[in-house]
């Protein structure tokens, strides 16, 4: 049954709200005593620049709160290395929200190399340096310093991606959950403008934080289990042949085994017959015995999955055997629905991180309240004249849905966003484009972007509301696309209709990636967009040629590129205008060796296509692909401890012979391109044929390096000239700040990408 709740406006606001809406919200004592402000709320704690727009996390989050009522105040960019930062505001009434920001702060600091990064884009003057590592924990400790009995609220992607154990890539170890390590009280993840609403009414009325324990869309630390719940075992996977029943590991001296108690109908309670009920003493609800179930057996039994929640391997143990954590990842991405996941616990230590169930997505109504609270749509007036060049990329583009139901094993949105697409209405989307018009200064009449984590998903959803509440698929598109999946993008394609008619709008364009094997199912949507919407290059991602690899990335095969090629192609002609595709791909995926990567190289060169500036796959937090980078196991199949292992391209010199494969067209690659080619005995591929990858030694010799003319495009590519014939580059591959920048916490991260020079349709 599809879940609802409570609408997100509808909550009585708090008494503050008589003090009405702040121009921007303090950052300072004076901004407060300006505004006839005693104390703050909340101060919410942020890695980035405060920008005032609803593409940046903390203004979204803090738009929100003071519509509730609250006074709310942001910490931004604070100097971590004492407490003194995080007492300019004073002391918080109900609690600090501690955020990394937009992006997780190891991916905005190193590249997918484990390079430093020296330049940050979400702050002013994009100078690097201006958050700690690891910003949530950090941040957290010191909320704790200055405050010590104020609660800290963790949200934003790096907690999000972090609520349980999960690998780190930087330090090659699986780490704990971050609430653990922040000393955080609570974690909020996903998209939280509910669980925030409600904890913040919560707390507000006298609640503590024991009483909000079932919140949905929150992680936090227990002691043990709740009462009355029933336990599904996941924390193995290699159950002997008779599972029938197990002893119950808080049975502590009852006669009866776990497996054999039920739930009483009179009490709605497990373990009603135990030994302190018989003799007439008082069950503490807290330690009442718990119904467990191993996990093979769960087909044989009714849940109701309110009272049901799913144990997974605990730390200690994921952190020791890699199958036990690509299980763990597996069983967290099964329970992602939110309208039939069930909580997750998992043991550290002495304590229980208890995930309850994800939180319910936002109507389109509560998404265009959301996008049409008081944004200033500019920066903290603080910053004067410094750029903060994330807000320069998409201070003109206009986030118009969030989810992704894509399932692309190497991408964390899903994780943190969710499956189920979240749409905002035509009138909500073009009233924005007003205000752009009308208050964002240097506009020209050009929006850059109506798009999301993906363009074309906008309005996409299941069309039964109980198959979807039923399903459990990591995809709906992926072996092939689902029957059950709404695919008509005529209100996406009217939408753009329009867009184009709006005064003062010139120009819209999409910019954001494109899903094809969506968009050839419907033909008008593409002669839409191709007539009027692309600037020349239109970006998509087939991630690879090869179907091995794909399987790996749930990616569709090669044929539905070339279905949408053609159509790209024809369109295009019929509107008169020469237009290119820019695909992407990732370099060293998990799953990919040598052999797919020499196949890509080949489809590459039949195809005339250079990449530029590729980097390789990035073991970000808590995505699938991740897991099998860590594990080596496929945990898109059921993991055992003889389930095949994939090869991972793990060392330095694996992924740069990845890379080298990938850009064969460039000569400083050769010697090494030679080099693995000999080592593949494929030295048939050196010679100077055209289906051969690289020239021989002695023919390369002296060989100078073309000129080259860089010409700017509209669309934030490069169009260079070389020797006369076209080649386009994208400016940023990889983990793409400009995509980060479009919509607050919806990085597609995890995925290094690769951009391209050449392909002309």
């Amino acid at each position: 049954m599809k879940k609802i709740a409570p609408d997100l406006f509808s909550y009585p606001r708090y008494w503050a709200e008589c003090f009405g809406v702040a121009p921007f919200l303090p950052t300072t004592r004076q901004e407060m005593d300006q505004l006839g402000w005693d104390s703050c709320d909340i101060i919410i704690v942020t890695g980035d620049a405060y920008v005032d727009h609803p593409s940046f996390g903390m203004a979204v989050m803090g738009r929100l709160l003071e519509a509730q009522g609250f006074r709310v105040g942001i910490i931004a960019q604070p100097d971590w290395r004492s407490a003194d930062a995080f007492m300019t505001l004073g002391k918080p009434n109900l609690y600090f929200g501690v955020t990394a920001g937009n992006m997780d702060s190891m991916i905005n600091r190193y590249t997918a190399d484990l390079r430093l990064r020296h330049d940050d884009a979400y702050t002013a003057g994009g100078k690097g340096g201006s958050r700690p590592d690891r910003a949530v924990i950090v941040y957290s400790q010191r909320c704790k310093e200055a405050w010590n009995d104020v609660p800290v609220v963790l949200g934003g992607i790096e907690a999000s991606l972090r609520r349980i154990a999960q690998y780190d890539y930087w330090s090659n170890k699986v780490r704990r959950s971050v609430l653990i390590d922040a000393t955080a009280d609570i974690l909020l993840y996903g998209n939280a403008e509910r669980a925030i609403v409600e904890l913040s009414h919560g707390l507000a009325a006298g609640k503590s934080l024991d009483d909000l324990w079932n919140l949905r869309g929150t992680v936090q630390i227990r002691q043990q289990p709740p009462a009355g719940f029933v336990e599904l075992d996941s924390t193995r996977i290699d159950w002997p042949g008779n599972i029938d029943k197990l002893p119950n590991p808080y049975d502590f001296g009852n006669d009866q085994s776990g497996a054999d108690k039920l739930i009483d109908p009179t009490t709605k309670r497990c373990g009603a017959d135990s030994s302190a009920a018989q003799l007439g003493e008082p069950v503490d609800a807290d330690v009442s015995p718990i119904r467990i179930i191993p996990m093979p057996l769960k087909r044989k039994e009714k849940l109701n999955p309110e009272t049901t929640y799913i144990r997974l391997p605990s730390f200690d143990k994921v952190a020791k055997d890699s199958a036990l954590y690509a299980h763990a990842s597996r069983v967290l991405h099964q329970e992602s629905n939110p309208h039939n996941a069930r909580a997750l616990i998992q043991k550290h230590g002495n304590r229980e991180i208890w995930v309850n169930p994800p939180p319910i997505p936002l109507e389109t109504p509560e998404m265009d309240g959301v996008f049409g609270l008081p944004y200033q749509r500019v920066p903290h007036p603080s910053y004067g004249k410094e750029k903060i060049p994330a807000y320069d990329m998409i201070r003109f583009s206009i986030n118009i849905m969030r989810g992704c139901f894509g399932g692309c094993t190497f991408c964390s949105i899903t994780e943190h966003e969710g499956r189920i697409i979240q749409s905002r209405s035509h009138e909500s989307i073009l009233n924005e484009m007003v205000e752009i018009r009308d208050k964002v200064p240097g506009f020209t009449g050009s929006i850059s972007d109506l798009g999301g984590p993906t363009s074309n998903m906008y309005f996409l959803n299941c069309n039964d509301d109980d198959i979807q509440s039923n399903c459990r698929k990591l995809s709906c598109v992926y072996p092939t696309i689902c029957s059950n999946l709404d695919t008509d993008h005529s209100r996406t394609t009217e939408l753009y209709r329009k867009a184009r008619k709006m005064e003062g709008i010139h120009n819209v364009a999409i910019a954001s990636g494109l899903r094809y094997d969506l968009a050839v199912k419907d033909p008008e949507y593409v002669r839409e967009l191709v007539t009027y919407h692309v600037g020349g290059y239109l970006k998509i991602a087939p991630e690879h040629s090869e179907q091995n690899t794909l399987s790996k990335m749930m990616k569709p095969g090669m044929d539905t590129y070339y279905d949408f090629k053609k159509m790209f192609d024809r369109f295009s002609q019929e509107a008169g205008k020469k237009q290119y595709l820019i695909p992407y791909f990732i370099a060293a995926h998990p799953g990919c060796d040598d052999e797919d990567m020499l196949s890509l190289s080949l489809w590459l060169k039949q195809n005339e296509v250079k990449v530029d500036q590729v980097q390789n796959f990035y073991p970000s937090p808590m995505s699938l692909a991740t897991a099998m980078y860590h594990s080596e196991k496929n945990p898109l199949k059921q993991v055992t401890y003889k389930s095949e292992t994939l090869y991972i391209p793990k060392d330095k010199e694996q992924r740069k012979a990845h890379k080298t494969l990938l850009r064969y067209h460039d000569p400083e690659n050769w010697p090494a391109l030679r080099v693995k080619l000999k080592a593949m005995g494929r030295e048939d591929l050196i010679g100077t044929r055209p289906g051969q990858l690289v020239t021989p030694e002695e023919a390369s010799e002296g060989r100078e390096k073309p000129r080259q003319d860089l010409r700017r495009t509209g669309n934030g590519t490069r169009a260079v000239r070389s020797n006369g014939s076209l080649r386009v580059a994208t400016k940023a591959g990889g983990q793409s700040k400009k995509a980060a920048a479009s919509r607050p916490a919806k990085k597609r991260k995890g995925a290094g990408k690769s951009s391209v020079k050449k392909q002309q349709h």
